[in-house]
């Protein structure tokens, strides 16, 4: 609708849609409507403005409204100038900015830095509306607008580059964002507790500065206080000779007493034991509280000139992960520190169901019309169910934000979001997705929570699913049947990623999957089949799909569907050599897959597989100059070959890939029979393009991964595409 029409409509329009749930105000028109003369907080974002928990300023908004605060919206704000940071007025508390649901690089760059046309968290899709690295310049011009209001960073953005880390746009390491922000505290992973304390304490007249104390934050300060006991890294990871430990995220103090670990240790490598250093292992001062002590980092301006330490300090970053034996953190920059509280407390059952449960509109601003916004189009009818993740993939950064706990809701909260969907506009019965980052992690957690509040392993399932770790699906089970009995619910379907190393640990959840909530096609995440890059991306052997891909047909067959795995792989992770590409082609081929959509490795911020791609070396183990290299993929040439080997059959990689195999002395793969990975001809090229290639029809939907035994999607290309030419060759 017209924004005019809109802000005259909005009292009404709230009263009969959304009950007495008015949308944060976005204008100053809207501010009037609400009868406020000011606004406490203000929140600044780099994403169009939608009032659904899928989106974090929503979240955040509704949280310090419930704590009685007025908060306004400034949503994609022009950042050339202070202007439109000071439409909503001064903030009586502070200005909270993020820069959106993704980190703005990865949102406007492909894997290949070019720049992407669109931009799923704006307004009909278009492209451009955040600048680069929005946290900086949305903060400056904040600071510019009202000097003496505290800056509060938050967000994926903030939480991904809160330390000094490596930047793939610009292959070098930046400084924490709050150097360049300038902000006076960074809230980093789910804030949800830290915003609200910071809110109470500003209010109650404590200033910014004071605010050193709260889990999940950053901030800048000159000197370790007084009381504290300072640790340097390599005291806690020395960067010298290689531990012989399978695990080295295994607290050393309980491993003898861990079974487990035991049988997992590696000999010690021939002529490793006598080098000449006598190692000496100090436990801790027990007089020391672990509260009070905090672990001195390699500095910035180390870390940018040492990759080896870079790696190091990534290491011991990913060590200080759990909210249960976390230390805080401290990296000198130039001649201040950044420190780094330990991670949040995940939240509680019943604290997620309040967070979930307020009372959002669930639909986009009304100040945006018609007008589509992608990302919201895509999880409108979906509903988040938990967050976390303990898989640890060392190329995903969910960890780093969300953390390892899972933290879930209840089935009331759930089933009462699925009840309010009905509601929104467009809803005909289909729930696209119950999920999180991991669809079936719901309610699974370590069996004690003494070992897990001790644990200090980066992942619950690699290298294998830990003894400790509770699979039971039941409740998850249970879920599913509840959802789909709700009237007015016909079908209820699971997009969200599945691991499927758990999911073949409960038949019956597997069963209750593929019978009810599979639309024909369900994708999963194998990432690769061979084990050098699947031991750098911590992912399980390609055997664990085997064993899921026969429960699926199983009993996709049993309940008398026609259903298909899509599975999803990368290209040029670190780890990854040429023959691991080309045995992942063969295998492809040889299981009738053919990848219209490739994703190549994209180094994201703090990620692990980011500091084995920057530094060469792998944070897994212990780090030092001479120990285990990790090749990576860097160049232009061979990240093309990697992306080839993944499309085998599009015609127009076939020179590439030719070249390569003669070079590999696979020249034996190149030839016309149905055994050969690529034929020796190639076919004449039409528009620009060869003819066969697979390529999307011309409404331009990019496709999924699909099995050759298929019937060809309908997207109108047969009936605008030529009759073949009789010229190639027979088989």
């Amino acid at each position: 609708m017209p924004r005019a029409r809109a802000l005259f409509d909005y009292p009404r329009y709230w009263a009969e849609c959304f009950g007495e749930a008015p949308f944060l105000p976005m204008s100053r028109e809207e501010m009037d409507l609400l009868g406020w003369d000011s606004c406490d907080v203000i929140i600044v974002t780099g994403d169009s403005y939608v009032d659904h928990p899928s989106f974090g300023m929503a979240i955040i908004g509704r949280v310090l409204e419930a704590q009685g605060f007025r908060v306004g919206i400034i949503s994609q704000p022009d950042w050339h100038s202070k202007d439109d940071f000071m439409k909503l007025g001064r903030p009586n508390l502070f200005f909270g900015v993020a820069a959106g649901n993704m980190d703005s690089m990865i949102n406007r760059y492909t894997a290949d830095r070019k720049i992407r046309s669109d931009d799923a968290y704006t307004a009909g899709g278009k492209a451009g509306k955040r600048p680069d690295r929005a946290s900086v310049p949305y903060a400056q011009r904040c600071r510019e607008a009202y000097k003496d209001v505290p800056i509060i960073l938050g967000g994926i953005e903030a939480s991904l580059r809160r330390i000094a880390h490596y930047d793939y746009w610009q292959d070098k390491v930046r400084p924490s964002l709050l150097i360049n922000t300038k902000a006076d505290l960074l809230l980093y992973g789910n804030a949800e507790r830290a915003v609200v304390e910071v809110a109470h304490r500003l209010a109650n007249g404590e200033p910014v500065t004071q605010l050193t104390d709260i889990r999940g934050t950053a901030f800048m300060r000159r000197d370790t206080p007084e009381g504290w006991f300072e640790l340097d890294s390599t005291r806690v990871d020395r960067p010298g000779r290689v531990d012989k430990i399978l695990n080295p995220y295994v607290n050393t103090q309980d491993a003898a007493a861990c079974a487990v670990e035991q049988s997992k240790a590696e000999p010690a490598a021939q002529g490793e034991a006598d080098d000449g250093v006598q190692v000496l292992e100090l436990l801790p001062n027990p007089r020391i509280a672990r509260d009070r002590t905090v672990i001195r980092l390699p500095s910035y301006e180390k870390v940018r000139n040492d990759p080896v330490l870079y790696a190091h300090a990534n290491r011991v970053l990913h060590l200080e992960t759990n909210p249960g034996n976390a230390r805080a953190l401290v990296q000198r920059h130039g001649e201040r520190d950044v420190w780094f509280n330990p991670p949040p407390v995940p939240l509680s059952t019943e604290e997620m169901d309040y967070v979930f449960g307020l009372p959002y509109a669930r639909v986009p601003h009304p100040s945006y019309g018609d007008a589509k916004i992608p990302a919201y189009d895509m999880i409108r009818f979906s509903v988040n169910i938990m967050r976390g993740c303990f898989g640890g993939c060392t190329f995903c950064s969910i960890t780093e934000h969300e953390g390892r706990i899972i933290q879930s809701r209840s089935h009331e909260s759930i089933l009462s979001e699925i009840e309010a969907m009905r509601d929104v506009p467009g809803f005909t019965g289909t729930v696209s997705d119950l999920g999180g980052p991991t669809a079936n992690m719901y309610r699974l957690a370590c069996k004690s929570p003494e070992i897990e509040a001790s644990c200090r392993k980066p992942s619950c399932v690699w290298p294998g699913i830990c003894e400790n770790l509770n699979t039971d699906h039941s409740s998850l089970i249970g879920l599913y049947r509840k959802a789909r009995e709700l009237p007015g619910v016909k079908r209820v379907l699971i997009a969200s990623g599945l691991r499927y190393d758990l999911a073949v640990r409960s038949p019956e959840y597997v069963k209750e999957l593929v019978t009810h909530h599979v639309g024909g096609y369900l994708k999963i995440a194998p990432e690769h089949t061979e084990e050098g890059p699947l031991s750098k991306m911590m992912k399980p052997g390609i055997g664990s799909y085997d064993s899921f891909k026969k429960m699926f047909d199983k009993f996709s067959k049993e309940a008398g569907k026609e259903q298909y795995l899509i599975p999803y792989f990368i290209a040029a992770h670190p780890g990854t050599t040429d023959e691991d590409m080309m045995n992942l082609a063969l295998w492809l081929k040889r299981n009738g897959f053919r990848a219209d959509q490739v994703q190549a490795f994209y180094p994201s911020p703090m990620a692990t597989a980011t500091a084995m791609y920057h530094s060469g070396k792998n944070p897994l183990r212990k780090v030092d100059y001479k120990s285990e290299a990790v090749g990576t993929v860097k160049g232009e040439r061979q990240r093309r070959l990697h992306k080839a080997f993944l499309r085998y059959h599009d015609a127009k990689n076939w020179p590439l890939l030719r070249e390569a195999l003669t070079e590999m002395g696979r020249a034996d793969l190149i030839g016309n029979s149905k055994h050969h990975l690529i034929p020796t001809w190639q076919p004449a090229v039409e528009g620009g393009q060869s003819r066969g290639a697979g390529r999307p029809g011309k409404g331009g939907g990019r496709l999924l991964t699909q099995h050759t035994g298929l019937p060809p999607r309908d997207n109108g290309a047969a009936r605008r595409r030529k009759p073949r030419s009789t010229s190639r060759p027979a088989r």
